[in-house]
């Protein structure tokens, strides 16, 4: 950790340093009973090299755990930096209260806060609001506290199963999860470890600012619940990449429903994750589906090397194990690099006769007196190799069998050998290896349990290198005037209607067919001369929003007979308005559209258009405003992206010109998003010509 000119660590005025790395903690319920909370905290507090002062409180006794006790906080020699409330929900408001009027610093908290049949506002309440009151950070409660390994501060009620530090700053919403990756396993190793609980005063986005100060910090990973403090969160991940320390995340509730269905295609088909997702594209969070990936993913991007050029290559000791190696890496995307000539030639001399020479290596052949070395050798070879860029090994090697392997203490080397990440790995995910995996990584190699796991965090290191150094710049902003017009047009109105959106994207430099709003026969055929045949008619009474649905939308009108025709039908089921509008040629149908999330405001969806808009699960998301390079990266994520590309005959999209579409309609997203709740254009329809809205709607508010 760095310090001033004056000794002082750069993190000693940072908010969370006196919860984080106190001088002085004071424990009150500290206790000498053994099983108790108050005596695991001591043990726990003692277990490691924490070089401050504790101060047991409780009136039951003259000395906790071989130290002096006082009775209450007004006792204390000073303010204490941390008070640990150790105590039941019914007495905490007093004791909480205590320890701020004490002067505390910064608390933790480990009881729920929950109080049967207590009325509003519940003492959780009542805690934050002191707690903001008196302005500092509380941990918990119904959490477990946490691991700073940096301070040795391990406020929690059980110890750390290793006290090495790490470079794996980890944050958990859950106290399960902070028990199984701290003290399950001493395969993980982190420099800070929080289990925030219910985030009293404190969200999990100052946690992550304060680890992002500690120079051991490498990848921040994240078991995430909620974002309690959206706008702060967002801060971080951007002060995140500008440090590139990259950010892996699990976040769970993914499927709930979101608050904001509502009237558009696009409000109706984003759901309550889609927001989250969209913040994570933006600053390359690189997310996981479960536990066992987020902790590859954070072992494999602690490393001290990060992924260069070239893809993977893997050395096992078996045939089968390497087919599954090769199916799985081409279903989760991993790239398997093409050894170069001379890395194959050096093979061929060294491996038996029967064994190939490709990657992935079975280098296992027949057990003779050098088969250890033949392996051994191979894998320095592939390592080295120039189009490889991480190097996994499956070493045959478990607790039960750890006879101080050749093969294992080779692998010690090869990182530094190299430059470049190297891992061990076990193909089958419960092997009991955790010794084995301690004595690795005290060298600084991680060993992987689970294929899976282990190509998910090899095809998040890869992720993570291919977006470091990708710049994307938004298109310019309308002209202020435009946007002035457009901000005093929204305000207090509903739905804005098709011709009236289709213009507002228009004046935003996005695409769009070329129409006219009508009332009667004569003013829909005059539309139509102006405009020029073959053209559309389309229903424009308020009210409905999907026109095909309700046979509202005639299209190839070739002249004035079958315009008058298609008037009188629609008309005469539907109503007078009508808008007629360009036919554009055929081509690909995607849909444009934006909805303003509660929490992190306006997020821009693109996914399959038409009639198949809801029953497709086809769609990214986006933050508002991004730049053509986002543009394609979300284009490229969709299904349909292969009918872009052009099937059976057709010509491909214009890329670039739906690409500009796409980045241009981001930001009018973010330019009027305050005061649209959703905007939808759809169809986009993509072809070798360009790209052009057809249709669009938006509900201001």
């Amino acid at each position: 950790m760095s310090t001033m000119n004056d000794g002082r660590s750069r993190l000693d005025d940072h908010w969370m340093a006196p919860l984080l790395a106190p001088r002085t903690i004071a424990i009150v319920g500290a206790s000498n009973r053994a099983g108790s909370v108050g005596a695991n905290v001591m043990t726990a507090l003692q277990s490691g090299r924490f070089e401050g002062q504790l101060w047991p409180v409780n009136p039951r006794y003259d000395k906790v755990a071989a130290l002096d006790c006082v009775g209450s906080m007004a006792d204390l020699p000073s303010p204490p930096d941390l008070a640990i409330l150790s105590v039941a929900s019914e007495r905490m408001e007093s004791v909480f209260a205590d320890a701020i009027d004490q002067g505390a610093r910064s608390l933790v908290i480990f009881d729920p806060c929950m109080i049967e049949g207590e009325s509003a506002p519940k003492l959780l309440d009542r805690l934050k609001a002191r707690a903001k009151e008196a302005g500092i950070p509380v941990c918990g409660g119904n959490g477990v506290g946490f691991y700073n390994f940096e301070s040795q501060t391990f406020a929690c009620f059980s110890r750390p199963l290793v006290n090495e530090i790490g470079h794996i700053a980890g944050f958990c919403h859950s106290g399960s999860v902070f028990g199984m990756v701290g003290k399950f396993d001493p395969r993980f190793r982190f420099n800070l470890l929080t289990s925030q609980g219910q985030e009293i005063n404190g969200s999990v986005a100052d946690y992550m600012d304060y680890a992002l100060e500690l120079d051991s910090t490498r990848v921040l990973a994240l078991f995430l619940e909620s974002v309690r403090d959206p706008e702060r969160f967002v801060a971080v991940l951007e002060k995140a990449r500008a440090r590139d320390v990259p950010v892996v995340v699990t976040k769970v509730g993914r499927t709930a429903r979101s608050a904001f269905l509502a009237t558009t295609h696009s409000g109706a088909v984003a759901g309550s994750d889609s927001a989250f997702d969209a913040v994570c594209d933006a600053f390359g969070v690189l997310r996981t589906d479960d536990l066992d990936g987020l902790m590859a993913t954070a072992q494999i991007l602690a490393m001290p090397h990060r992924a260069g050029p070239g893809e993977l290559a893997a050395v096992l000791d078996s045939g089968g194990l390497r087919e599954q190696l090769i199916d799985m890496a081409d279903d989760m995307g991993v790239p398997l690099a093409d050894l170069t000539p001379e890395t194959t030639k050096k093979l061929r001399a060294r491996l038996p006769h029967m064994l190939e020479a490709v990657n992935p290596l079975d280098a296992a052949g027949p057990l003779r007196d050098d088969y250890e070395d033949i392996i051994i050798d191979s894998v320095g070879y592939v390592a080295g190799d120039p189009n490889v860029a991480i190097t996994a090994h499956e070493i045959y090697i478990t607790d039960a069998i750890d006879d101080e392997s050749p093969q294992a203490d080779a692998a010690l080397t090869m990182a530094e050998r190299f430059g470049k990440p190297f891992i061990v790995i076990n193909s089958f995910g419960t092997t009991s290896n955790a010794q084995v995996a301690r004595r690795l990584m005290d060298g600084g190699v991680p060993l992987i349990n689970g294929l899976r796991s282990a190509l998910t965090g090899i095809r998040h290191a890869f992720a993570y290198r291919d977006r470091r150094d990708v710049v994307d710049t938004p298109p310019e902003a309308a002209d202020a005037d435009v946007v002035a017009a457009w901000r005093e047009r929204l305000v207090g109105k509903g739905a804005i209607d098709e011709s009236a959106a289709l213009a507002m994207m228009s004046d935003f430099g996005v695409p769009v067919a070329r129409s006219m709003a009508c009332a009667t026969r004569d003013e829909a055929t005059a539309a139509a001369a102006a405009i020029g045949y073959p053209v559309v008619m389309k229903t424009a009474e308020p009210g409905i929003t999907h026109k095909s649905d309700v046979g509202g939308v005639r299209l190839g009108l070739g002249d004035d007979g079958e315009l008058a025709e298609a008037y009188g039908d629609i008309a005469g089921r539907l109503g007078s308005r009508v808008t007629v509008a360009a036919m554009v040629p055929r081509g690909v149908e995607l849909a444009f559209g934006m909805v303003r999330d509660a929490q992190f405001g306006p997020i821009v969806m693109v996914c399959a258009g038409g009639t198949l808009i809801e029953s497709l699960d086809d769609r990214c998301f986006g933050l508002p405003p991004f730049g053509e390079v986002t543009a394609r990266r979300l284009l490229g994520r969709l299904k349909l992206a292969r009918l872009l590309e052009g099937v059976r005959g057709a010509a491909p999209a214009d890329m670039d010109a739906l690409a500009s579409a796409l980045s241009r309609f981001s930001v009018l997203a973010a330019t009027l998003g305050d005061l649209v709740a959703e905007i939808d254009a759809n169809p986009v329809i993509a072809g070798p010509d360009g790209a052009v809205a057809v249709d669009g709607l938006i509900e201001a508010g």
